[in-house]
């Protein structure tokens, strides 16, 4: 198989395109590398069509070394004709070479390979034979008799356990099966009787007497029923229609040729389905709707953690964290204007379980801080006694000496960071409630720099995280903060080293040297200093160097996203202007003023320049190293609280995406508990994808369309604004 070319012609690009890609891939280039400074070399391919091209090829060379092995298996057997060879080899998807090798996979002698044993496969040539009748067989099984083979009943019998393990095995047959029940099996669940009482909270309650065609069945009902199964609350099937029975039957029926043998084959066919054929077929169909459903978990849990990761920073804010608790109180941190920890307390602030000297002092304490630290916003977690913390702020600040605000953050990972080992490193001299209190600040200051910190599966804005494929979700989520951290870009000289880890190039060990290094010899000086780390070489600085800025470096190119081996480009583009380097340090707008006036395609071709990269490094010099996150909303800040008596049906509130997925989204509005728009009311139109109408973080209008204050429960609509 030319695998380049079956690649090429599936993504519709040229040949050229995916052989140069996998060849910047093989050679240890990153992704992003290859997709902002290899633009000449993939014909202009994108992050996401390059990562569509290294899984193709990737599935094309694991394909080939599957058949490679399969060829040798069934050679050792001597089993391996050329009819069999030539269709493995032509084979282009996975599971027709798993089809092909299954009649030669060791397992446990069956009852049909007793009956071959027995000699019995001669008679089962003779029975198929056009023109045989069941007497005819019959009469042939006579000579079959044995010591095993006592009479032609027996004999009959195996013959009827071979041509079912044949049925069951044979490659076309089960492809139609795999279609017919991918396109007309109908998933069912019911209740487990004897485990029901375990359901405590009724999770699955929608699902104790559940039918619906597989194909029509919704990603996260694939993947609740799945986890229901799991815990032995329900018991799954495909169930499968009379109509598409008889279908599959007279399919079957048609592969033989004998005609006189109807109603024996008939029985046999059944039997072969029943016994063998559907088990393994059913389950084969529910792995690749569970898959197809796994995927999309794994995507939406994907796009809420880039858009999480790219809320814009507040910076330059002083911020007050408090990680809200009952007995042992709420932890209090002071994180400064530049995301330095200046001092941590804790304050008894519930009415309903402090005293009121406590609560006093707790109030004061607050309003203190203010005044000493300056502080602008008041970070809140969104767990345990948040509510009662929200509201004892909102009172305390109206008495603040400087307006002040609050907003709710959600503290999901908080817990997991503060005992981590980067967590102990930050901060050897403070305990995990405070460590979980300036995560709570700091990821309002900077979100991407703490949050990285976190393994993504804690932050909380997947469902299902924990049932899906594991390998794949964890591969899936670091692809995405590599890419949000590479298209950011990090400032060298105050990036952690678990931010650093995700920089292009840069492994874990070498963002902790780099970290090092500048603890030892200060903030580094420009890019070409990074050569001096330890375990960082040529090819790490050649894939990282781009991603990274040094502000106050000499050389002002090394605030931007330009590379080093194209600053010649920038600096006969710049002299093509009557310009220096130096001159972008003092004056930058007469630079671009100057810079507009030069005809950059004239330059490109005297030089023999790469044609993007060179419009690349020219976009770079004439416009500010702009933040993507700027785009973005700001987080919506509040100074008052919200309770459900304040709420009535048809108010208009503002409030933030907290997470997105197939069937809505939630909505904090400011409330104990976050309020759900269901996909029916996102919109006038039909939506059939919230991920594609909203985004996490995002500040929406929504109106109040039902209230359940028994429940705490709140279903938002947008329609009619």
């Amino acid at each position: 198989m030319d695998i380049l070319k079956n690649v090429a012609s599936e993504l519709k690009f040229g040949e050229s395109q995916v052989e140069n890609t996998i060849k910047l891939f093989d050679e240890g280039a990153t992704v992003p590398f290859i997709a902002r400074y290899r633009k000449e070399v993939t014909g202009n391919l994108d992050e996401e069509q390059i990562r569509d091209v290294i899984e193709k090829v990737t599935y094309y060379r694991n394909l080939e070394n599957r058949k490679e092995e399969v060829l040798r298996l069934i050679e050792e057997q001597g089993k391996l004709t050329d009819e069999l060879k030539n269709s493995i080899t032509c084979a282009t998807k996975l599971q027709e070479v798993e089809d092909l090798y299954l009649p030669y996979k060791k397992k446990k002698k069956t009852k049909a390979d007793i009956a071959k044993e027995q000699g019995l496969e001669p008679l089962t040539e003779f029975a198929l034979m056009p023109t045989n009748t069941f007497e005819m067989m019959q009469k042939e099984a006579e000579k079959y008799l044995s010591e095993e083979v006592k009479s032609a009943e027996d004999a009959i019998n195996g013959v009827h356990l071979i041509i079912a393990q044949n049925i069951s095995e044979n490659v076309k047959i089960r492809e139609f099966l795999r279609d017919k029940i991918s396109e007309f099996g109908i998933l069912t669940s019911k209740v487990v009787e004897k485990n029901k009482e375990n359901d405590e909270k009724g999770v699955y309650q929608d699902y104790y007497e559940y039918s619906e065609l597989i194909k029509k069945a919704a990603s996260n009902r694939i993947l609740a029923i799945n986890r229901g199964e799991k815990e032995k609350i329900l018991k799954v099937d495909i169930e499968i229609d009379e109509k598409t029975e008889k279908f599959i039957m007279d399919f079957i029926l048609n592969t033989f040729k004998n005609k006189n043998l109807v109603e024996f084959l008939s029985k046999v066919i059944k039997d072969s389905l029943d016994r063998l054929a559907y088990p393994s077929i059913k389950n084969e169909v529910r792995n690749i709707y569970t898959e197809k459903a796994e995927e999309e978990a794994i995507n939406i849990f994907s796009e809420n953690l880039e858009k999480l990761l790219l809320q814009p920073p507040l910076t330059k804010k002083t911020l007050m964290g408090l990680d809200p608790g009952y007995r042992t109180g709420c932890k209090l941190v002071i994180i400064n204007k530049d995301g330095f920890y200046e001092t941590n307390d804790v304050l008894f602030l519930v009415e309903e379980m402090h005293n009121p000297k406590q609560l006093e002092t707790a109030k004061k304490k607050i309003l203190d801080y203010i005044k000493k630290y300056d502080v602008d916003i008041i970070a809140i977690g969104n767990g345990t006694a948040s509510r009662e913390t929200e509201s004892f702020v909102a009172d305390v600040i109206k008495e603040a000496s400087k307006p002040v605000s609050y907003l709710i953050v959600s503290e999901a990972g908080a817990s997991v960071y503060s005992a981590s080992k980067i967590a102990i490193e930050e901060f050897p001299d403070l305990d995990v409630t405070a460590r979980g209190a300036i995560s709570i600040a700091r990821r309002i200051q900077d979100p991407m720099a703490e949050l990285v910190k976190i393994d993504p599966k804690s932050i909380g804005v997947g469902m299902y995280q924990h049932d899906v494929n594991q390998k794949k979700l964890n591969e899936t989520l670091e692809q995405t903060i590599e890419h949000v951290v590479n298209n950011v870009g990090v400032n060298i000289n105050t990036a952690s080293w678990a931010l650093l880890s995700f920089v292009s190039g840069i492994k874990k060990n070498v963002a902790k040297n780099l970290v090092d290094y500048r603890h030892e010899n200060g903030d580094f000086k420009d890019r070409k200093e990074l050569m001096k780390v330890k375990g960082l070489g040529a090819k790490a600085f050649e894939q990282m160097a781009g991603f990274v800025v040094v502000p106050d470096s000499k050389n002002p190119l090394d605030n931007t996203i330009i590379h080093p081996e194209s600053y010649h480009i920038a600096e006969t583009i710049l002299k093509e202007a009557n310009c220096k380097v130096d001159d972008l340090k003092f004056d930058l707008n007469e630079v671009r003023q100057k810079l507009k006036a030069i005809k950059l395609e004239k330059i490109i071709k005297e030089n023999n320049f790469g044609n993007e990269t060179a419009k690349d490094v020219y976009e770079a010099l004439l416009k500010d190293r702009r933040d993507p996150r700027d785009e973005f909303e700001k987080p919506l800040l509040r100074s008052d609280i919200l309770n459900m008596d304040d709420l009535q049906e048809g108010m208009v509130l503002e409030g933030t995406v907290r997470n997105v997925a197939k069937f809505g989204a939630f909505v904090d509005i400011g409330l104990k508990g976050d309020a759900l728009l269901h996909i029916s009311e996102i919109a006038e139109k039909f939506v059939s994808d919230p991920t594609k109408e909203l985004s996490v973080g995002q500040i929406i209008k929504v109106k109040i369309l039902s209230l359940d204050k028994e429940r705490g429960r709140v279903g938002l609509t947008r329609k009619g604004i």
